[in-house]
């Protein structure tokens, strides 16, 4: 029988200007309206999508690279996205709504308590996309951005201290019973008295607590993290429900990914199986196998100009101007600091040796296009369901996360042809379960 896999979409933009740069702006969809994201988030939800991932970088990055980040709408401007979820609540009903959340930009007491009125009126279907941005320290009072590691500790703190308030109505607490005349009984509540590295705050938490679950805790929103560092996979396995997984999309790249994380959450005392592992893809969908072919071919050389472009948006991406720099040069690492993301420098060099590989190289590395099944993201839909398909069977992937704006043009493009297929072959969903978003990540 075909394994049944978990699909969400990742928003890569963020809460900022869809459709800047592609034709279909003159669509003239408003990106500061709630409408945009509310019709796309239900045609997700209509096919059979369990979350909705909204990326976010609070900071427009340091002062010599901000021109680049806002020139093309690559780093900003945006809007909070965690604003922007009561809305995609509102226009669905099962689909899971995972804004991305920065521990240096929310008190644990605000953040326990802001999460868990949205997991309540939303259905138990919030989840937080937890990161370790470092890059905005200056923004929330910090005088200098954390180092990597340390980045990672502070989140792991602050949520630990989230799900203490959280939990600081322990069973019997809440009794709510017109009988007795007693809505709570406050001697059972737990103070907490948090006294951290990082944070200071008391308890209890003024919000209604989580009765509806598995286990107890299970009605608490479902966290998801993205890192892929060996301090990251370690957050995960500790502390996520999802995983935003980016690695080569081949059995045996999948298995060893999975490998390391399920390693990280025994390491931790958890059941590997309470994680997801998504791996995020960006297809290009196309009518042919022969249209594949051609834009594969026409993607070969990339000019300058295309090169340039690429330089554009990396820039924004590591905060560190490259538009400037000798194309046929190597590129020195040291030009990056401290703050910039090492999977962001990872991506851009791959496997080349940076000390000798010109610049030139590593972008043109980005704007080559290869065939799905070859190391790309380009084909057709079948060939698309095949890759899925295969990952399941053979690499027992939990599921994919379709990379792109959330905009009508973009989501039909992609799932017109996708989600029949996938339908037809067993692997994508055609009912929800209820219960909410980690209900929904355990149906199967």
């Amino acid at each position: 029988m075909t394994k049944q896999q978990h699909f969400g979409w990742f928003l890569a933009r963020g809460f900022g200007p869809h459709g800047w740069g592609h034709p279909y702006l003159d669509w003239n969809y408003q990106w500061t309206s709630p409408d945009l994201y509310q019709q796309s988030a239900r045609e997700l939800e209509q096919a059979g999508f369990d979350l909705l991932i909204i990326e976010d970088s609070p900071s427009l990055g340091n002062p010599s690279t901000i021109d680049l980040r806002v020139r093309q709408a690559f780093g900003g401007p945006k809007h909070d996205p965690l604003l922007l979820a009561p809305y995609l609540f509102g226009a669905t009903s099962n689909l899971g709504i995972v804004p991305t959340v920065n521990p240096a930009a929310y008190l644990p007491y605000t953040a326990a308590r802001q999460f868990a009125s949205l997991q309540h009126l939303s259905g138990n279907r919030l989840g937080l996309n937890v990161v370790t941005d470092t890059g905005s320290a200056r923004h929330f009072g910090d005088a200098a951005p954390l180092g990597h590691d340390a980045a990672y500790d502070r989140a792991e703190e602050w949520l630990d201290g989230i799900r203490k308030l959280w939990r600081s109505w322990p069973e019997g607490a809440l009794i709510a019973d017109p009988a007795q005349g007693r809505y709570a009984d406050g001697t059972k509540l737990d103070a907490v008295a948090h006294r951290g590295e990082y944070f200071a705050f008391d308890g209890p938490l003024n919000a209604l607590p989580f009765t509806d679950g598995f286990d107890g805790f299970d009605g608490e929103p479902t966290i998801v993290s993205p890192g892929g560092s060996g301090r990251g996979l370690g957050f995960a396995g500790a502390n996520s429900d999802v995983q935003l997984a980016l690695a080569p999309l081949d059995v045996e790249s999948i298995r060893a990914y999975r490998a390391k994380i399920h390693a990280a959450a025994v390491e931790r005392g958890r059941n590997p199986a309470d994680i997801s592992i998504l791996f995020a893809i960006q297809p290009v969908i196309v009518s042919s196998a022969e249209e594949a072919d051609r834009l594969v071919a026409a993607s070969a050389n990339p000019s300058d100009a295309a090169l340039l472009a690429i330089a554009e948006k990396q820039s924004s991406d590591l905060e560190t101007d490259l538009t400037a720099l000798d194309l046929d040069k190597p590129l020195d690492l040291t030009i990056f600091g401290d703050h910039v993301s090492q999977g962001s420098i990872n991506r851009l060099v791959g496997k080349f040796d940076p000390a000798t590989t010109p610049l030139r190289e590593l972008l043109g590395k980005q704007a080559r296009l290869g065939r799905i099944g070859k190391g790309g993201f380009v084909g057709t839909a079948e060939e698309l369901a095949d890759l899925i398909e295969d990952l399941g069977e053979n690499a027992d992937n939990d599921g994919v996360l379709l990379w792109g704006d959330l905009h009508p043009v973009t989501v039909h493009r992609i799932l017109d042809e996708l989600v029949p297929i996938l339908r037809r072959r067993g692997i994508l969903r055609t009912s929800f379960g209820g219960g909410g978003l980690r209900a929904n990540l355990r149906d199967f």
